[in-house]
């Protein structure tokens, strides 16, 4: 009975064969149409989370101004989670700090008085399901002033950031490129240690996908920049150089130099309040441009914007706001007698170029203002208007934005620096383009007299000389402070020698009105 069903034939043996291989088949076919639907279902899975698309919106123009993208994020910025978990990684580079304030960025608290998670100047937007955060307006623009050491900070949108090293930053950030720190196998761990919960999906991910790109992102920029900074003196608190990466970055063949004849445009961060009246005037320092929507649009590329990734609805948005920002009143409360008297020599010999300040307000008007002074005349440092070539310009204008509503055709080249208004004067010290000298009293002494050396980086406004209180420095010595040498390249204190003539009773009277400003 057991060998009934036992083929003994030999066609009996080779039908048996053809079933064993039918099912085989079958078994085989089932499997893969699993395996298939299941790739299916794990692809569309991936596709669901990494394809998200999303940024935070805020109600409030200020807040929008401090904390809202501007498109910055897909091609320049850091994920979420490894900006969060670098202090940790790098406690020496961040002083012992869980946040950013080392660098020097501006925290505010929250409505339950907590630290809020990202400083002023760093928006959140999710590119391809990854969280990703970045510079935006309020990087470059707000910054604080104090009446005393120990008294509250006073944030200001619109002012120059005056605490922001970002030169320092910068540098650090390049550096990450080929840290060992940084590989999946010890950056996953301390990603969750400081709150991330990836399941296996989001640890496949980041492993294969996020963290390469993020390095090989890093390594471009390195190669790019690395160059540049290395042959330029630091920049130092509150100053960049606005157009050299964006050459390095956008314009140049990978490999490329920028020539030294154009290497250093280190600047200071310029005060934005009051774009209303500014309309039609020479734009940045060497009034390369009258047109505030394409300043605008050149500053957030400035900040990590390309034609792909740019929030025009929301670059906009602070654009419409700015427009009539009004600057807090100067807290100085000099002699009235005397502030008419400087009054009256300020009206003769400064207002034509950079109208004055009246008792109601700022009066945009005059018959230079806003109009490029020659620098053959005006004597002050030439390398930011060097650096800002014929050469560059004909680029941005044949090829930013071209073929787009929003294509460059205000730039020009200049021979010297704009008659900028003095709107909030107080707030904009270090003076001069170049931020070299410190307060408003130093920029009336005769240039060889200036300040050769002072720290920069102080938001304690100066209650006699007026600006932030710089002390003397030595520059090369050791110290938590970053001392401004002027006696390097891009850093001279010299030209804008206009009222340093004066007899010195003139000088305070001329002061005491400046500081109403």
């Amino acid at each position: 009975m057991n060998g009934i069903n036992t083929p003994f034939t030999a066609v009996q043996i080779a039908l048996a064969r053809r079933m064993w291989l039918l099912n085989l088949t079958w078994i085989l076919a089932v499997l893969l149409m699993l395996l298939g639907l299941a790739a299916i279902v794990l692809g569309a899975v991936a596709l669901f989370r990494f394809s998200g698309k999303s940024t935070p919106a805020y109600g409030d123009d200020a807040a929008h101004f401090m904390y809202g993208s501007i498109g910055a994020e897909p091609n320049s910025g850091l994920p979420y989670w490894l900006w969060k978990t670098l202090p940790s990684l790098y406690p020496a580079e961040f002083e012992g700090r869980n946040d950013y304030s080392a660098f020097g960025f501006l925290y505010e608290k929250d409505a339950d008085g907590k630290q809020r998670d990202l400083p002023i100047g760093i928006s959140r937007r999710q590119v391809q399901g990854i969280d990703v955060v970045w510079f935006n307006c309020g990087t470059c623009h707000v910054g604080t002033w104090r009446e005393t050491p120990d008294g509250p900070a006073h944030v200001v949108p619109g002012m120059p950031s005056n605490n922001l090293n970002l030169h320092r930053f910068i540098r650090f950030v390049l550096n990450l490129a080929t840290d060992e720190r940084l590989s999946p196998d010890n950056l996953i761990p301390a990603m969750e240690s400081q709150g991330a919960q990836f399941d296996w999906l989001d640890k496949l991910a980041w492993r294969y996908a996020v963290l390469p790109r993020v390095r090989e992102g890093l390594v471009e920029h390195q190669s790019r920049l690395e160059p540049l900074l290395d042959k330029q003196p630091a920049w130092g608190p509150g100053r960049v150089d606005t157009f050299n990466p964006y050459k390095l970055l956008l314009e140049l063949p990978a490999g490329s130099r920028v020539p030294d004849a154009e290497l250093v445009g280190t600047a200071d961060f310029p005060a934005i309040f009051n774009q209303r009246p500014r309309e039609g005037m020479k734009l940045h320092w060497d009034g390369d441009n009258d047109s505030l929507a394409e300043r605008n649009l050149s500053a957030a590329v400035g900040a990590g914007v390309t034609p792909d990734s740019v929030d025009h609805a929301a670059i906009e948005r602070n654009a419409a706001w700015l427009m009539d920002l009004k600057p807090p009143p100067s807290p100085y409360h000099p002699d009235p007698a005397a502030v008419e008297r400087g009054k009256s020599i300020y009206m003769q010999a400064c207002a034509a170029c950079h109208g004055w300040q009246g008792p109601n307000g700022y009066v945009f008007e005059g018959a230079k203002i806003g109009q490029v002074e020659p620098n053959k005349g005006l004597g002050a440092d030439p390398n930011r208007l060097d650096s800002y070539t014929q050469k560059f310009r004909d680029w941005q204008i044949s090829t930013m934005f071209a073929g787009t509503p929003y294509h460059f055709t205000h730039f020009v080249k200049t021979d010297g620096y704009a008659n900028l208004p003095l709107d909030a004067l107080w707030l904009r010290a270090p003076y001069l383009h170049n931020g070299s000298v410190p307060t408003l009293a130093d920029l009336l002494l005769p240039p060889d007299r200036r300040p050769k050396a002072f720290v920069r980086g102080s938001d304690v406004i100066d209650p006699v000389k007026g600006g932030f209180v710089a002390p003397a420095c030595t520059p090369g010595a050791a110290a938590d402070k970053f001392c401004f040498d002027t006696a390097k390249r891009g850093n001279s204190a010299q030209g804008h020698a206009y009222g340093t003539d004066l007899p010195d009773g003139q000088k305070q009277d001329l002061l005491a009105y400046l500081l109403t400003f």
